[in-house]
């Protein structure tokens, strides 16, 4: 019988090649930024978690006095969000994947190329729209933060563990709609530390404001390793 082409031993292969291959760029990524002392924070949540808002409420919590920031966007199309960071007058550059359901390590090698990194203290990545395909992929970065909105559900690190293994920081965002919805904070707490107990969850509204100093806190403890 003639073996299949697409059988799953012909395609392991194929993808490790694939992932070792981001590494490598990866980790020129991370060398480069090193050189610059730039830190880099890689945000990965669902469409219409927030992402953005919380950038734009970031960098204006953090003020002019604070540390000079760089934005990445990553979308599948347009440039709506870069936009609104554009606003703001802090440098941004816009990647989109044509379809891709992730950033990978060679286009924000590009985009690095094309932000001030001797003048930029920390770059916010925001990736993807995607709880699943981002996680997979290094880009360079020294920190990796999870969103996930309140109308989502409590429930999804059940359903989509990963994302919440890998991070360093979770951040329940849109807190300011707890009252109308049945998210538990203490149970997703629960469920995100019996996958990843050194992970810090915080629960922010970008719009109210709340939470907004430890989000705040945590970032500059971080910049300041």
């Amino acid at each position: 019988m003639t073996e299949n082409p697409l059988s799953s031993s012909s395609r392991v292969p194929v993808i490790e090649k694939l992932l070792t291959a981001n590494e490598e760029v990866a980790a020129d990524n991370r060398a480069e930024l090193k050189i610059h002392g730039v830190k880099v924070i890689n945000i990965m949540a669902s469409p219409g978690a927030g992402k953005t808002t919380l950038l734009l409420a970031t960098i204006e919590a953090l003020g002019e006095a604070g540390p000079s920031i760089g934005v990445i966007e990553g979308d599948v199309a347009s440039q709506v969000d870069a936009d609104k960071i554009a606003t703001t007058g802090v440098p941004v550059v816009q990647i989109n994947t044509g379809g891709g359901c992730h950033l990978d390590a060679p286009m924000i090698r590009h985009g690095l190329q094309a932000l001030p990194l001797e003048e930029l203290d920390v770059i916010f990545v925001e990736n993807v729209g995607n709880l699943i395909c981002p996680v997979a992929f290094d880009l360079g970065q020294d920190f990796k933060v999870g969103l996930l909105s309140t109308p989502e559900g409590h429930d999804k690190p059940y359903k989509y563990p990963g994302i919440f293994e890998a991070v360093d920081l979770v951040v329940v965002t849109k807190s300011d709609l707890l009252p109308y919805l049945d998210f538990e904070v203490d149970t997703f707490r629960e469920l995100v530390h019996g996958l990843n107990p050194d992970a810090p969850v915080l629960v922010v509204s970008a719009k109210t404001g709340e939470g907004m100093d430890a989000w705040v806190g945590w970032l500059s403890e971080q910049l300041r390793k």
